[in-house]
């Protein structure tokens, strides 16, 4: 299977710390030195903009499906939302607050798990699956303050089951559901943005007809030397897009907008929708994946579900041709779906070097 090649040619990541068990020894007002592999200051050395008003834009997904003006509205809001902000709160998506709420719960539960328990579903050699950290490139870069389990859920024949928990052991079945209802959701944002982009939307949604889906959970451990640690080092997506839900109360996530960064306060029901780099190289640059990272509690852990999305093995990652038919100019390069999973997860986590490195040099 050539997707099964391409993550042993891969590999998945250096093996690392558990997280949430070294946070566990650093719990009180005397703590220790952090491990010098977590100590990040110089990520907190820009400004954090503290304006709520200024939020990332909300969108209604009852309104963008009635045939109406409410409806034209809100497609121009959409537009904008992908255009401008590259991250939006989508409301009323009609998935099933009991299917959310329910992958919560059981992901809560894993995390309580004894070490041991976790680590049944750890991360092997050369493979992306399983309990840990992804991306970890190199021996001596530097770590997030986070664990996570990483899953592949679509397409159905290419779950690794070894690493899907069963415990708890509603766990399998709850993700089973989640990620079909959130692929529901993708595809029809898909089609509503093909439509503002003023493309085919079934030439569009054919490259995602046989779409990869991964499901990634991350835990950040609270840290009361939050100065020092970040969450998830600042990045885009390489995927087309990504759909998030906050576990917990505990908010960390922050996007970076005119170079100040800025914390995203969750919609109750809410999914936190973000433009991927995939999305931003079809539209040529129409759309824009946007930079962001998460910061750590001090006393609280933080919890969230990330769905990512990519085109079917075969399509080919660049401008769609009815976006530069007109002036002729191409931003980006275009390259398979495999050369273009091979190159962006050789790299670390750093700000948007990975999309600029596709960039075309006209």
């Amino acid at each position: 299977m050539a997707s099964e090649e391409l993550r042993r040619e891969l590999g998945g990541s250096f093996p690392v710390a558990n997280v949430q068990a070294l946070a566990s020894t650093y719990s009180g007002d005397n703590s220790g030195d952090i491990p010098l592999r977590f100590v990040r200051p110089e990520l907190h050395s820009e400004e954090v903009l503290v304006d709520e008003t200024l939020q990332i834009p909300t969108i209604d997904m009852r309104k963008l499906l009635v045939d109406d003006d409410d409806d034209d509205d809100e497609m121009g809001k959409l537009h904008l939302a992908c255009k401008e902000w590259g991250f939006f709160q989508l409301i009323n998506h009609g998935v099933a607050e009991a299917v959310v709420e329910k992958m919560k719960a059981d992901v809560q539960e894993f995390f309580k798990l004894p070490l041991e328990k976790k680590n049944a579903y750890a991360k092997q050699p050369n493979a992306m699956d399983g309990y840990g950290q992804n991306l970890v490139v190199s021996e001596d870069q530097k770590l997030d303050w986070a664990d996570m389990l990483f899953l592949q859920t679509l397409p159905t024949p290419e779950r690794k089951k070894r690493f899907w928990p069963e415990e708890p052991t509603s766990f399998r079945e709850t993700l089973d559901k989640y990620s079909s209802e959130l692929v529901k959701v993708f595809n029809c944002l898909l089609k509503l943005m093909a439509k503002n982009l003023v493309v085919n939307p079934e030439q569009f949604t054919n490259m995602f007809e046989d779409v990869r889906q991964t499901v990634t959970i991350n835990y950040y451990p609270p840290c009361v030397q939050t100065s020092k640690v970040i969450g998830l080092t600042p990045h885009s997506d390489f995927g087309a897009l990504t759909l998030l839900v906050q576990v917990n109360e505990v908010q960390g996530l922050q996007i970076k907008r005119n170079d100040k960064w800025i914390l995203v306060r969750p919609l109750p029901g809410a999914f936190i929708v973000n433009i991927g780099d995939i999305i931003e190289i079809m539209s040529n640059g129409e759309y824009k994946s946007i930079e962001h990272r998460v910061v750590v509690n001090p006393k609280k852990e933080r919890i969230a579900i990330a769905t990512f999305h990519t085109p079917s093995a075969g399509t080919i990652v660049g401008p769609l041709p009815e976006l530069i038919k007109d002036n002729g100019t191409a931003i980006y390069k275009s390259v398979s779906r495999e050369e273009y999973f091979k190159f962006v997860l050789s790299k670390k986590y750093e700000g948007k070097s990975r999309i600029d490195l596709m960039k075309l040099k006209n």
